[in-house]
């Protein structure tokens, strides 16, 4: 690729000797050489005030582009398989040459685990060949068996879910007992060749034994944003560290938050490029999606998942911890459904939409897709927000019949944007642990998270799973919940009302007319760019009520069955951990408070954190706000040091983390093995009543950070008293390969709720803050 010089950002007059340099300063993602020449201007002071232009330019990073034809220079690696060019004809015409016998690995082992029930683990292995069609070139078989050579192995025949002429998509069902001990298995398919060197022939996993729960890897943005200089972060690092701690003590199962993969690039690089191109939103708006740019982005959304779920060492870990997943709209295309309503419903996004759908079904839950998707020259065939099957995408192609387990929870009605139903999931994570994933993107508007009616199908599950659990004499004791976006955290709303007002509007006339400030305005709808990321979080103004009655739900189900809720939520980038919580003035102590729910905010594992300034920035907004009258809600101050010997945040800032990370959960037993018997050994926390957020809570805070025996991988999950241990996993230095990390760590304790009158309560203020 021929070089091209590198321009500076600031201008809304794009240099003429650098088409690809940012028209706005909004954007914070450069090349390597406009970094470099960035490095030699004067930086503002970490603490200073007086400027949110750091914090809109993180929030904005996603949508950097390169504004000319080439791809930028420097170190910019994008995340796509190169088509169109010379070398990509050479590569297909020798593939034609190439005998396509069906044994030839393109993708995967890819492990993951579904549910537990009857004494049996419950999972599956995803195996992607090449060539397919119709008929079966070969039908392949997985062989598993105990590890240690113990045993005869069994063999597991694959079901076909997908296959057209480039590739045949196999899934092995898995179900093994589950026994008094921790158990390894091994499996392997022997009659298939890989086509990469990287990837085991053999990979193992283990089950946790029957009385304990599993061990607990949770990531989220496992991707890098467009524009972002892939080797100065290098590459995926941070999960050499996962297998590192997978390696010392096997982890059993990694959930995903969203964004495990990032596909942006398909109107940067990809075929939607020409239709980014049109400056006009209303002319965007009404772009078709006929067969042929369906096809062309079937190719890019495919080739994507093959290259990425094959980079190592992510693809090794894909192979050996079975993934539980829910979706985010880099899974789709940066800030799906989060536009403007009119905007959401053209051709080009339901188009997308629907095939970004089929590979998620595909890659990331092992089920079949469903036959066909959303094209303008089908669109005669669009009944209630479903298009039927069109022929013409089942030429030469075989889908599976639909299939769901019992895991999943399927919501009544399809999307307004993806025309198919929302996938929400319940499963077991060993004796004493749940989680509950909510699909927050396939229902999403600008508006609402999730229908009304999909909340009520998903408590009734949560419900009747907790009450059978009880009644079975093993009651969940921890509930996990797991959402795309975090929804204990700092808010933004100042932002909002600025961006929001009406102030804007002639800003925005003379961007359609004459293109002012055009890295200001999204290249989708026409909108301010920043809104759809303020919008997308829980604590924007539009989700609020949406917001407020799901956390009162969460607090209900908490008092009902006496489960401690811990939430799961990525997205931001950063590592922090919000805290949900009974007012002070209550005296309600945390190990009887149902309202006491910490939010685990772990991201990115991959992609690139946002600027200290825009952390410190954060940490500034982290005040006590008040849900309602009887919760409060602030993030707790866990960071007492960077890692390593790194500076990486000002002195004040002690709750917000700009360094890629990932989280480790593990339950402290309450089962000890002495003598060959099972002993039950509980102990007791100190209240501490009175605190507010600003303080500690309860005894499993104290000390929090990188003291704290959570955060040491050697006590990590090992006290006896039912608890569950929280480590952030955060990387030391981005340069380093081996992607070492520190930890910091606290403990959420049991809950046992009691009951408690008003009469035995002080009054409480109704005041809210925004």
């Amino acid at each position: 690729m021929a070089s091209q010089p590198d321009g500076e950002q600031g201008s809304d007059v794009v240099d003429s000797q650098n088409p690809y340099a940012s028209s706005s300063k909004w954007r914070h993602q450069e090349s390597t050489k406009y970094a470099r020449h960035e490095a030699h201007l004067q930086a503002r002071g970490a603490t200073a005030s007086g400027t949110t232009g750091e914090l809109a330019n993180f929030l904005n990073s996603d949508r950097v582009e390169p504004e000319g034809e080439a791809h930028p220079t420097g170190n910019y690696q994008p995340i796509h398989l190169a088509a169109g060019n010379g070398q990509a004809a050479e590569e297909h015409a020798h593939m034609q040459e190439e005998v396509i016998d069906g044994r030839e690995i393109v993708c995967g082992p890819l492990l993951n685990y579904r549910r537990m029930e009857g004494g049996y683990w419950y999972g599956s292995v995803l195996i992607v060949t090449k060539g397919g069609g119709k008929d079966v070139l070969h039908h392949p078989s997985l062989l598993l068996r105990r590890g240690g050579g113990q045993g005869q192995p069994v063999e597991i025949h694959g079901e076909r879910l997908y296959s057209d002429v480039r590739n045949t998509f196999w899934a092995f069902d898995i179900r093994v007992p589950l026994e008094p001990t921790e158990t390894r298995y091994e499996y392997e398919a022997p009659e298939l060749r890989y086509s990469s060197s990287h990837k085991p022939r053999i990979n193992t996993f283990f089950i946790p034994a029957v009385n304990e729960s599993m061990r607990i890897m949770f990531y989220s943005c496992n991707g890098f944003s467009v524009g972002t200089d892939e080797e100065a972060w290098s590459g995926p690092a941070l999960w050499n560290d996962v297998m590192r701690k997978h390696t010392a003590r096997p982890i059993h199962v990694m959930v995903g938050g969203g964004d495990q993969i990032y596909n942006d690039g398909i109107r940067v690089h990809g075929p939607l490029r020409n239709w980014t191109d049109i400056s006009n939103p209303r002319k965007r708006q009404e772009y078709p999606f006929p067969e042929k740019l369906r096809a062309e982005c079937d190719e890019y959304y495919l080739q994507n998942y093959l290259r990425w779920y094959n980079t190592e060492p992510f693809s090794t870990a894909n192979g050996q911890i079975a993934q539980i997943n829910i979706w985010d709209d880099h899974d789709i295309i940066d800030g799906f459904g989060s536009y403007v309503h009119k905007f959401m419903q053209c051709d080009v996004f339901r188009g997308i939409g629907g095939i970004a759908h089929k590979y998620y079904m595909l890659f990331q839950h092992h089920l079949p897709p469903p036959a066909s998707t959303y094209t303008s020259d089908f669109a005669d065939n669009d009944v209630d927000g479903t298009q039927g099957i069109d022929p013409n995408q089942l030429i030469d192609t075989y889908v599976a019949p639909p299939k769901f387990d019992s895991q999943y929870i399927i919501g009544s009605k399809p999307g307004p944007y993806v025309a198919e139903h929302s996938v929400n999931i319940y499963t077991r994570l060993g004796a004493r642990i749940a989680l509950l994933g909510i699909d927050a993107r396939t229902e999403r508007t600008r508006h609402q998270v999730n229908y009304p009616e999909t909340y009520d199908l998903i408590f009734q599950r949560a419900r009747d799973e907790l009450a059978a659990a009880a009644r079975s004499g093993q009651p969940i004791k921890h509930l996990i919940l797991l959402l795309g976006i975090p929804i204990a955290y700092p808010r933004l709303t100042w932002l909002e009302n600025i961006l929001r007002s009406p102030l804007i509007g002639p800003v925005k006339l003379l961007n359609r007319r004459f293109g002012l400030g055009g890295g200001f305005f999204n290249h989708f709808d026409g909108s301010v760019d920043l809104l759809d990321d303020l919008d997308d979080h829980y604590t924007a103004k539009t989700h609020k009520a949406e917001r407020a009655q799901l956390v009162v739900e969460l607090q209900k189900l908490s008092a009902e069955f006496s489960v401690r809720t811990t939430i799961l939520g990525g997205d931001v980038h950063l590592a922090a951990l919000g805290r949900f919580y009974s007012n002070p003035k209550l005296n309600v102590p945390v190990e009887e408070d149902s309202r006491y729910m910490v939010n685990v905010v772990s991201s990115a594992i991959v992609n690139k954190p946002p600027p200290q300034a825009v952390a410190n920035l954060l940490a500034r907004r982290n005040k006590i706000h008040h849900l309602n009258s009887k919760t409060d809600e602030t993030l707790l101050d866990l960071f007492n040091k960077d890692p390593g010997e790194s500076n990486k945040t000002a002195n004040h800032n002690n709750c917000t983390m700009p360094s890629r990370n990932y989280a480790l959960l593990t339950e402290n037993s309450p089962v000890t093995v002495t003598n060959g018997h099972i002993a039950q050994m509980n102990g007791e926390m100190p209240s501490f009543e009175g605190a507010d957020g600003h303080a500690h809570l309860h005894q499993g805070e104290v000390d929090a950070g990188t003291s704290h025996k959570a955060a040491d991988d050697v006590r990590h999950g090992q006290l006896h008293d039912g608890s569950l241990d929280i480590c952030f996993k955060v990387e030391i230095d981005q340069h380093d390969p081996t992607g070492q990390t520190e930890g910091y760590g606290l403990t959420v304790p049991l809950l046992t709720f009691r009951p408690r009158t008003e009469a035995s309560s002080r009054p409480v203020s109704t005041a809210t803050s925004q």
